[in-house]
C-alpha cells in the first residue's frame, strides 16, 4: 500500500487541463480533414480518416489537420467544405437547464468493432476524467438522460436500440459516435445494417471519427451542454 501511495505521489497531477488549455497530440494524429480547393467536399460522416482518402484522383482530401473539433448538431453539417465546418450548438434552454450540471448517459453498442467504445471508456480515466464535467454513464436507460450509440445498427440490434430509446424518460438526447453510427462506415449498404443511428431514432449530436479521439468526443459533449464559454457554440471554424 505504501508503495502504491509513493508511486501516485511521483506521478503528480495527471488530469488534462482541457478546456482551459488546448490539448497536445502526437505527430501521427489525424484531425479534421483538409478538403481539396476545388473538390466536392468531404462527408465527415463517411470518413474513415485513412490514407486511402489522400490517394483518390482527383483527391477530395489533401491532408489531415490537427483540429480535433468536428462534432455537429445536424447530419447535413457533416459535409466539410473549404470554408469551414458548423460545429455543434448547445441544447435549447429548457433541456440545457435540466442537463447542464448533470448528464447521465446509457452507452449502446449497436454493432461496432469496439474501437469507438474503447475511446469512450478512455474518457473515464484519470487523464480525461469525464465525471468532472458532471457527465457519467449509467447501467439502465431508466436512469439515463440520453443515449450514446456506437456501431452501424445491425438488424439484430435495431429493436433493442428502439426499446432502449423508449425506456429513457423525456426529454432525452441521442449522441451518435463514430463513422459507423453516422453512416454505416465501411459496412454502408449492407442488407444487415441500417447505415447509422438516425435511420432508427433521432440524433442530437454527431461525432465523426474512426474512431473519434476522446477530445473530439469531449468537445462535442461540452458544446452540446453549452460549457465551452470561450468558444461560441455553432460558429464556423
Amino acid at each position: 500500500m505504501w508503495q502504491v501511495l509513493k508511486n501516485r505521489w511521483r506521478q503528480g497531477f495527471r488530469t488534462a487541463p482541457y478546456p482551459d488549455k488546448e490539448p497536445d497530440f502526437p505527430e501521427r494524429f489525424r484531425g479534421r480533414p483538409v478538403p481539396a480547393e476545388n473538390g466536392p467536399g468531404v462527408d465527415l460522416g463517411k470518413s474513415l480518416f485513412n490514407e486511402d482518402a489522400l490517394q483518390d484522383r482527383p483527391p477530395a482530401v489533401i491532408g489531415y489537420s490537427r483540429d480535433y473539433r468536428m462534432a455537429v448538431s445536424r447530419r447535413e453539417d457533416l459535409l466539410l467544405m473549404k470554408e469551414g465546418l458548423k460545429l455543434a450548438g448547445a441544447l435549447d434552454q429548457k433541456i440545457k437547464k435540466l442537463y447542464g450540471r448533470s448528464l447521465k448517459l446509457r452507452a449502446v453498442c449497436a454493432g461496432s468493432c469496439n474501437g469507438c467504445d474503447s475511446e469512450v471508456q478512455a474518457l473515464g480515466n484519470v487523464v480525461f476524467d469525464l465525471s468532472r464535467f458532471g457527465i457519467q454513464f449509467v447501467a439502465s436507460p431508466r436512469h439515463a438522460d440520453g443515449l450514446l450509440v456506437t456501431g452501424m445498427v445491425t438488424r439484430n440490434m435495431e429493436t433493442a436500440l428502439k426499446k432502449t430509446y423508449e425506456a429513457v424518460p423525456d426529454p432525452r438526447i441521442v449522441i451518435a459516435l463514430g463513422a459507423c453510427a453516422l453512416s454505416g462506415g465501411p459496412f454502408a449498404g449492407s442488407p444487415q445494417t441500417r447505415d447509422g443511428v438516425d435511420g432508427v431514432i433521432p440524433v442530437d449530436l454527431y461525432v465523426p471519427g474512426c474512431p473519434p479521439h476522446p477530445y473530439t468526443i469531449l468537445d462535442g459533449l461540452l458544446r452540446l451542454l453549452g460549457k465551452l464559454k470561450e468558444k461560441t457554440p455553432g460558429r464556423k471554424s
